[in-house]
């Protein structure tokens, strides 16, 4: 028997896979999987393979926000490799630093055309596709502020809070977690979700340590994550020992939602 968080011989799709949180869960689906297709903007997923060395990982260019073409893209990667036994996807979009009094109506609205309607087209067409195999795993990514408000007393001028447009779509994400769920439950297929905490990107980090600091704070665990720790909720999610989990939002946060 393979061991409980095994995924030998499954073929995985990551959608950002080359970004900040996306590489290493690239990366540990490299080392578990029997096939990556890693699919990113431009050439990002190719040059991660190379710097990386990852032996499993097929490279694919997509834009996922290209709603119309989406569904032909999905069917052309199957028609290559097959339908896959899961789906990790990380692409989200946000408004530029915009207060609640200065955001424009139309970047609100942007952002739900960019993120979540995106989101809808490739996890139904995906399930579509795996619906007559009976079986598929589906891991999205919220946020913590999808669950939470920001803290405003934490950013400094010329800082903005962490904009609504960005936590209302997030916030549906996880509703849509569990439509999805209940809705392809029956046909086997499981939807989850995992909700990062605090895991600012390097450039932030770099930029502005004393905010970084004001985040590590305000956490239980008295620190930012790491990207790599992101890996291990997902491929659990992932596997056969989440069998029986669907609908779920799986919090990674270091406990900044619990108080």
């Amino acid at each position: 028997m393979r061991p409980w968080h095994s995924l030998a011989g499954k073929t995985i799709w990551i959608t950002g896979g080359a970004g900040h949180l996306g590489a290493p869960i690239t990366a540990a689906l490299d080392a578990a999987c029997a096939k990556v297709i890693c699919l990113d903007l431009g050439d990002r997923a190719a040059a991660l393979v190379q710097a990386r060395g990852l032996a499993r990982t097929l490279p694919r260019s997509l834009d996922v926000t290209g709603v119309d073409a989406l569904p032909g893209a999905i069917d052309a990667i199957i028609s290559e490799h097959g339908v896959p036994d899961g789906l990790v996807h990380l692409p989200t979009a946000s408004s530029r630093a915009r207060t609640v009094e200065t955001m424009p109506l139309d970047e609100f609205r942007g952002t739900f055309d960019r993120a979540l309607t995106p989101t809808f087209v490739l996890c139904r067409t995906l399930a579509e596709r795996m619906r007559p195999r009976g079986h598929g795993a589906f891991v999205l990514f919220a946020s913590m502020y999808g669950v939470v408000a920001p803290d405003p007393r934490i950013y400094h001028a010329p800082q903005t809070p962490n904009p609504i447009d960005y936590g209302a779509a997030k916030a549906a994400l996880i509703q849509m977690t569990r439509y999805l769920a209940v809705h392809y439950g029956p046909a086997g297929l499981r939807f989850n979700c995992v909700t990062p905490g605090p895991f600012p990107n390097p450039a932030v980090q770099a930029a502005d340590p004393a905010f970084i600091a004001e985040l590590a704070r305000k956490n239980p665990l008295g620190r930012i994550g790491r990207p790599e720790e992101m890996a291990g909720p997902v491929l659990f999610l992932l596997g056969d020992g989440a069998s029986y989990v669907t609908g779920h939002s799986l919090v990674v946060d270091g406990g900044w939602t619990i108080w």
